[in-house]
């Protein structure tokens, strides 16, 4: 595909399709291409495009199809319940990104081969407004921004000519932009510099004219102006003090980091025009290359502080035996750089006497791994048009507290990243053949550039053929051997090591939560969950200052209210953090496996209480956990939408650990949210586990239920003679049990069978199991269970054409479930309603009805039932002559599908093109 932002906003898909100019498609465009990541929120997509339109989430769904028609699923894939629009773009296929790549690239260059660059980058750019034909408020905003991108280009390119002594294209080119825009004092700075031959009098009236018309100018033109009208006079033989430059030499390329890079220059570049300095704090886990953008960063700015470039290791996390540097040691080291060369002593005197000899410099200081602020503080300028970097592993919580700071934290690399550094010398032909291998790599390293480099290393030197990568996945599979094989201290490379510098410096506190994160079975844990924790060695009162202590260590990653491992750090601290002394290991395991189970169990099954209240299972109180209070199912919903990966691993858990409690337990409590998020294979395999565990747990009614679950999770997938099965098990234990609960799952079981004989098209088997059924659910009595078999009744006489039968019937389960708080129950029995109604002729009567039904299911977060019946209700709204209606139907059945992993879409999105 092409696309195009940096002028009229057009996109063309590799099919030929062209977005039309001005459309919200193409609007859309823009705006996923201007985000970072080439993502926006989907409420932020309606927010800019629609602003407070109430349909605006309907609008975003038809713009995100439309475009997807255009450019193809590829370039904009299903969202699936992310909540996010999403473009992935091919390499070099949008004139805004490969102007910020030839940009990006340009920073490391030569001045010559920076030229060049800049105007390989600037040719994308036709001169003219970007993002043209989009109007709004939102697209002033960015089109502003970019404007402001590109003249930044503008500006590198002619310090760049400059600097190469392109004396005619810098003549040329600062005469057409003093023209067009004269008052930006970038332009101004270069005119003077190109100019330098102007006759005196005319020169120094445009510099009053500039200053009467724009004010004083900045440091950079002021320095320009300063330099054309001649240089101070200085006594005879004074020499300029020598300017220092302490930074390492070229480090490697910081790949996937350019959009940090470039924002944190702006920034530092900001507050330097506006006479302040700047300090920036780069914070983030070990290996995550936070030295190598911060050299990069330095090399960038270094320009921009004519008075030298200070730099220190401060040997915060370093490996070994070094000690980390003390402040004394760091200021006689930059005290003796800058004159005048002071003599005094004590660390006090010698920062003062630093800020003194830099209040008149501009100077750049870079501080690598630091790891307090005790150290940072005393090496710090005062005011004036310095800048500091530091790098740490460490939040520095106390240095962000008294000082203003640019804080960024740098996370892993994405995907795309990532491979850019596993395959930097990998031929084109091998990475095609290994594809898959090196996506399973870059996973297994979960995006840290140091593991990614230790693998590149293994596969580039030699040691590990390019064959071997399908041997080399299998053992970083393997946890334990994984942090063995990124192990190279040969060439001073080990994430084991990077780690181990991270974890001794912890608090007793902090390095046992950290162990027992690692035992808990991520990927997250809520903030509720990790308080849970500290009550198993009684120390819950201090946990959360450990988990602040984490946090700010960058070994515990918070995602909003989450709060997880890396999955590098998790198989550490599982190795190499011990809890206690060793003996005490086991013991503190099992506690901790127990204590994450039981929280777990608790707020699923207090959620699944809001979602069906018809199943009891024997969970008992709570103890020492905390249950979150839900009352809607809408909360319970998104509840578990938020722990459901942590729950599913939390099964296998208790599978790994034999807790057959929980095995049956936890999986009957999640299963009521898996049906309606449509994630049957996942109950499927939960449930079989669960059948084995209760058949040696459970009594025989809890027994059965588990049976009637899991032929409900079959009757969902389809396989009804594997359904009938199970349920013919769950009957014959509920047989065993003679009192209430034995009768009330004897009614439930035979309830649950009736339906799966209809499906098989046994009406007589079906009716001669729910007539049992329903005198079972009166005796009992339970109104939920007599609605929902009065209910199959009535679709069974639906089925023989019966329809006055199936009316009463239905109408008899109306009245019943209408005496119940079950909301699922009484949209069931509207959708059997509706097609009665509607098998009558009686339209009116069912488009209600559906409707009604439609919006119970929607409010329940039931996909499946959703989907179902509102593809029906569509059907109806179009006999009826109702399009626009009908639309708006199918358009949500598109959302839920995709929500539900897009089967089916293709067929839907058919219709809905027949209906437009």
């Amino acid at each position: 595909m092409e696309g195009y932002v940096l002028g009229p906003v057009s996109a063309e898909g590799d099919d030929g399709k062209r977005l039309s100019e001005g459309s919200k498609a193409a609007a859309l465009f823009a705006l996923l291409v201007t985000a970072p990541g080439c993502r926006r929120t989907r409420k932020e997509v309606a927010e800019a495009l629609w602003e407070s339109d109430e349909n605006a989430d309907s609008l975003v769904n038809r713009a995100v199809c439309d475009l997807r028609k255009h450019l193809g699923l590829k370039v904009v894939p299903h969202g699936g319940k992310s909540g996010y629009c999403t473009l992935r773009l091919p390499e070099d296929s949008v004139d805004l990104l490969r102007f910020r790549g030839r940009v990006a690239r340009a920073a490391e260059l030569s001045p010559p081969e920076r030229f060049e660059q800049l105007g390989a980058a600037l040719g994308e750019w036709d001169g003219g407004e970007p993002l043209r034909g989009l109007t709004g408020i939102g697209f002033q905003m960015r089109r502003e921004e970019l404007r402001a991108e590109l003249m930044a280009a503008v500006y590198a390119r002619l310090d760049a000519a400059y600097k190469s002594r392109e004396e005619k294209w810098l003549r040329e080119e600062t005469e057409k932009w003093f023209e067009r825009a004269p008052e930006l004092s970038q332009v101004f700075r270069f005119y003077l510099l190109a100019h330098g031959d102007l006759p005196k009098r005319r020169r120094e009236r445009l510099i009053k004219d500039w200053r009467k018309r724009n004010g004083d100018p900045d440091a950079a033109l002021q320095s320009a102006i300063d330099q054309v009208q001649g240089p101070a006079r200085r006594p005879a033989g004074t020499l300029l003090p020598p300017v220092p430059y302490q930074l390492p030499g070229n480090s490697r390329r910081p790949v996937g980091r350019d959009e940090l890079i470039r924002g944190l220059a702006e920034a530092v570049c900001a507050e330097q025009d506006a006479g302040n300095s700047a300090l920036v704090l780069i914070s983030g886990m070990a290996g995550v290359g936070k030295s190598t953008a911060a050299h990069c960063l330095a090399r960038r700015l270094q320009e921009r502080f004519p008075d030298g470039v200070l730099y220190a290791k401060l040997n915060g996390f370093a490996d070994g035996d070094v000690r980390p540097a003390e402040p004394d040691e760091v200021l006689n080291g930059f005290l003796a750089a800058l004159p005048p060369y002071t003599t005094v002593t004590g660390t006090e005197s010698k920062s003062n006497a630093l800020r003194s000899a830099l209040a008149h410099r501009s100077v750049l200081i870079v501080l690598d791994d630091a790891l307090s602020a005790r150290q940072v503080l005393p090496l710090l300028p005062g005011d004036g048009t310095c800048a500091v970097i530091v790098t740490s592993r460490n939040d520095l919580l106390r240095l962000q507290s008294e000082r203003r700071v640019l804080f960024r934290k740098m996370e892993p690399l994405r995907e795309a990243d990532a491979l850019e550094v596993l395959q930097e010398k990998v031929p084109a032909k091998d990475r095609s053949n290994y594809a898959q291998g090196f996506r399973d790599l870059v996973r297994l390293c979960g995006g840290l550039p140091l593991a990614l480099i230790v693998v590149a290393q293994l596969l580039e030197g030699g040691a590990r053929p390019l064959r071997t990568i399908p041997a080399l996945v299998r053992e970083m599979e393997e946890e334990r051997a994984k942090l063995d094989t990124l192990h190279l201290p040969e060439h001073e490379l080990s994430v084991r090591a990077a780690l181990q510098c991270s974890t001794r410096v912890l608090s007793e506190e902090a390095r046992l939560l950290l162990w027992q994160l690692a035992v808990h079975p991520g990927p997250s844990a809520s903030w509720e969950a990790v308080k849970d924790l500290g009550r198993v060695t009684g120390e819950g009162a201090r946990t959360e200052r450990a988990l602040m202590e984490l946090v700010a260590a960058n070994l515990v990653e918070r995602q909003e209210e989450r709060y997880g491992l890396h999955d590098l750090v998790r198989a550490f601290a599982r190795q190499y953090v011990r809890p206690g002394p060793d003996g005490e290991t086991a013991d503190i395991e099992q506690a901790t496996v127990r204590q994450v189970l039981e929280h777990q169990l608790h707020n699923v099954r207090a959620c699944d209480r809001v979602l069906d209240h018809e199943r009891a299972l024997p969970t008992g109180e709570p103890g020492a956990v905390t249950v979150t209070d839900l009352s809607e199912p809408g909360q319970a919903m998104a509840f578990l939408d938020e722990e459901y990966a942590t729950v599913q691993r939390g099964i296998r858990l208790a599978v790994c650990h034999g807790i057959k409690r929980y095995e049956w337990l936890l999986s009957m409590a999640l299963v009521t949210y898996q049906w309606r998020r449509h994630r049957l294979d996942d109950a499927l395999t939960n449930l079989r586990y669960a059948a084995d565990a209760a058949e040696s747990e459970a009594a025989p009614a809890d027994c059965a239920m588990v049976y009637r679950v899991l032929a409900g999770t079959h009757w969902r997938k389809g396989e009804y003679d594997l359904a009938v099965g199970r349920l013919r098990r769950a009957v014959r234990l509920s047989e065993e049990d003679q009192g209430v609960e034995g009768r009330l799952s004897l009614a439930r079981s035979l309830h649950r069978l009736g339906i799966t004989l209809r499906k098989q098209d046994d009406r007589a088997g079906a009716e001669e199991v729910l007539y049992p059924a329903l005198e079972l659910f009166r005796g009992v009595p339970d109104s939920f269970g007599e609605a929902a078999v009065l209910n199959a009744l009535g679709a069974l006489h639906h089925d023989r054409g019966d329809h006055e039968q199936a009316l009463r019937l239905c109408a008899d389960a109306l009245a019943v479930v209408a005496r119940t708080p079950e909301r699922s129950g009484l949209a069931d029995v509207l959708f059997t309603l509706a097609k009665v109604h509607l098998t009558r002729s009686e339209r009116d009567e069912a488009v209600s009805l559906y409707r009604q039904a439609c919006d119970i299911y929607r409010e329940q977060g039931n996909w499946p039932n959703e989907d179902k019946t509102r593809l029906l209700f569509a059907e109806v709204l179009v006999s009826a002559g109702r399009t626009g209606e009908a639309v708006r139907e199918l358009e949500r059945v598109i959302v839920l599908r995709e929500l539900m992993g897009g089967e089916g879409v293709r067929e839907v999105r058919e219709l809905l093109e027949g209906l437009r």
